[in-house]
């Protein structure tokens, strides 16, 4: 008797479905954006194509498809489309997903795709559990996921799966999406007589972030709290309807990748950039102790000497930071930030202790020359320690020509850029003068 109402009962859900999930496209040929994975002789294409799936991971932001995507598939290959969350499921009721395909596929030989949504969100032993289906054929898996794969899911799983990423939609998708929602009369506004204007269908794409559900959730919102009809969807009515924009940013990739731009940016000498990443971090929720510590780090490691004061206004920062916190320190953070970037740069020290240690590691250790050996308790005298010693502080220009390390090494090499170029010439002087109390006889290669 529960079948005669099935269709009924689906039939209510269908309709209690967001405007966004109503517009899923059911075909391929339907499907907006991810042309460099599923477009025409694509690698992804073509597996469905020729229905070799396998395991597939899609890894990509919100909004991008990655469901619809999986959907699309389970239609376009025939199979049995189960889908599950990792928020919600555990290994007890992912064993009786796969005890339930492996039957169908017994019974009347029907294959199963199996759609994980946040499939990072499993455990070791839960991604364990998929891996003899996988490998027998049992399930077509697609797992979804905002985080890196490589990072986020066990190594044996992703040895075992196509990884394929989807980006962002752009500004022209969004606003196809957009269009193509308006005029839909079976799933979208079609029979609303809702228009928008160019500037509205802009800004709702801009606003989006490349997120197709975040887009129509907007248009959903203004077109229902409208009671007007026919509807033209304004500048004004979307700005209401998006009102804050949310920021894509996670602790995840989204934490990585813009520390890397904003270091890097700041690295290429770019203030503006560097100001966007930094507000893109803050705006995210970003834990400003990163931000000071990373900046304390690339004033020493990407600056140095070619502006000491660097790490004087990085450690600054950090204090003040400190003392200040939000949302006063970004004042702060962005005078930092605008002060590295057109700095003169040079990694002159970090190459030099690199070297240093790489020597430490792996040469030979170099013995502390005798009269440089601490002299200072009592029997150093006996042993000879210290002896010979002649102080800087002894020579009229504070440079005593003497062994300092026994061998010949050069590790800093000062680049012409900013304070440097002095540097430069005063360490060239003081190793022409060094070179005297060098001994060829002495010389021991590291």
């Amino acid at each position: 008797m529960a079948d005669l109402f099935s269709a009924s009962r689906a039939a209510n859900i269908a309709r209690a479905a967001p405007l966004a999930a109503r517009m899923r496209p059911r075909r391929l040929s339907d499907y907006i954006g991810q042309q460099k994975i599923i477009g025409p002789g694509m690698l992804l294409r073509r597996l469905i194509e020729a229905d070799r799936l396998g395991s597939v991971i899609l890894y990509g932001p919100p909004g991008v498809g990655k469901t619809t995507l999986a959907e699309i598939i389970a239609h376009e290959t025939k199979r049995r489309f189960v889908e599950l969350s990792a928020t919600a499921s555990g290994v007890k009721e992912l064993r009786e997903v796969l005890d339930a395909a492996r039957r169908r596929l017994e019974d009347d030989g029907q294959h199963t795709c199996l759609f994980i949504d946040e499939i990072h969100r499993f455990n070791k032993s839960q991604q364990d559990v998929l891996l003899p289906d996988v490998e027998n054929g049992v399930i077509a898996l697609i797992g979804a996921t905002t985080h890196n794969p490589f990072f986020a899911l066990t190594s044996a799983l992703v040895s075992r799966s196509r990884l394929f990423e989807l980006e962002s939609l752009s500004h022209e998708e969004i606003s196809e999406i957009i269009q193509r929602v308006i005029a839909d009369h079976d799933h979208g506004l079609g029979r609303q007589q809702v228009t928008i204007d160019p500037d509205a269908l802009a800004f709702l794409a801009e606003t989006s972030d490349g997120d197709a559900r975040r887009a129509i959730g907007a248009l959903e919102v203004g077109v229902l709290s409208s009671k007007e009809r026919p509807l033209n969807v304004t500048l004004e009515l979307a700005r209401e309807s998006v009102q804050q924009k949310a920021i894509a940013y996670d602790s995840g990739d989204a934490h990585y990748d813009c520390a890397s731009a904003l270091i890097k940016s700041i690295r290429g000498s770019d203030a503006d950039a560097g100001l966007y990443w930094l507000a893109r971090m803050l705006e995210g929720g970003e834990d400003v102790r990163f931000l000071t510590r990373r900046l304390v780090i690339l004033a020493s490691e990407d600056i140095g000497n070619a502006d000491p004061r660097a790490l004087m206004i990085a450690v600054s920062a950090m204090q003040a930071t400190e003392f200040v916190g939000m949302p006063e320190c970004a004042l702060t953070l962005s005078q930092a930030v605008t002060y590295l970037a057109l700095a003169p740069k040079s990694n002159a020290c970090t190459l030099a202790i690199a070297l240093a240690r790489s020597d430490v590691r792996e040469r030979t250790t170099i013995p502390v020359p005798r009269h440089l050996q601490d002299q200072h308790y009592s029997g150093a005298e006996r042993l000879g320690h210290g002896k010979g010693y002649t102080s800087a502080h002894n020579a009229p220009d504070g440079i005593v020509v003497q062994e300092y390390l026994g061998v010949e090494k050069r590790y800093y090499e000062p680049t012409d850029r900013g304070y440097e170029r002095d540097l430069s010439e005063r360490l060239a002087e003081i190793r022409r003068r060094l070179a005297g109390a060098h001994s060829p006889q002495d010389d021991r290669k590291i």
